[in-house]
């Protein structure tokens, strides 16, 4: 008779204590001046404390590793905020929620993301990671335009530009931009749902482009 396999609750802590010390020091890591150059299994070990075979068997790969980081960052950020603001009825209203939502996060994460957000465009992994991210902001933003424009025959191209509209005014280098002078990430958010009701409102009065309505763009 084989032996059962038993974790005990002291075992399963103990693993979930050492998964977070390891995330912990892969934050810290990523916040140095070295940055994501010096980022690697073995470093990360070595801040950790731990060896770098627990870091491979709790991982698995340094993408795996950079990915809870950024859902360690999303968590303690506010993004799990977002599917309530979808769940409302109102779109509009879910619209101006998602923009304070990641102002929120852009202000929380300002040190590490900037940093971050530019060492991706010379980490092929790192970007990877980064892009990948940016594209669920766009889908979510898509989801909301298409249910603004359901029942309704207008432009595929305005509400396929609308959808690109937000995803720039959403993003943390228009939020960087906003804030450089001093301005609040409070200011920031109430100037973004502006534009963003604007860019709404004149995409909403387009009239339907020959060949039909809205659908949702390819690469979302």
């Amino acid at each position: 008779m084989s032996p059962r396999a038993y974790n005990s609750p002291d075992r399963t802590r103990a693993a979930t204590d050492t998964r977070a010390r390891i995330v912990a020091a892969a934050a810290a890591s990523l916040g140095t001046v070295q940055g994501i150059g010096a980022f690697s299994l073995q470093a990360v070990a070595a801040k950790a404390g731990v060896t770098r075979l627990t870091v491979y068997n709790q991982f698995g790969s340094r993408r795996a590793l950079l990915e809870a980081v950024f859902d360690d960052m999303a968590a303690r950020g506010g993004l799990h905020r977002i599917p309530a603001a979808m769940a409302g009825p109102d779109p509009q209203a879910g619209l101006l929620k998602i923009i304070a939502i990641f102002c929120d996060f852009w202000s929380f994460g300002r040190d590490a993301l900037g940093p971050l957000h530019a060492a991706g465009a010379g980490d092929p992994e790192l970007g990877a990671s980064l892009g990948e991210r940016n594209e669920r902001r766009r889908r979510l933003l898509a989801v909301l335009v298409g249910r603004m424009a359901a029942g309704r025959k207008l432009r595929r191209k305005a509400l396929s530009d609308l959808v690109d509209v937000l995803f720039a005014l959403t993003s943390l280098q228009f939020f960087s931009q906003l804030t450089a002078q001093g301005r609040s990430a409070k200011a920031a958010s109430e100037l973004i749902q502006g534009l963003a009701r604007d860019a709404v409102r004149r995409a909403m009065q387009q009239e339907t482009a020959p060949g039909g309505g809205w659908r949702f763009p390819s690469r979302a």
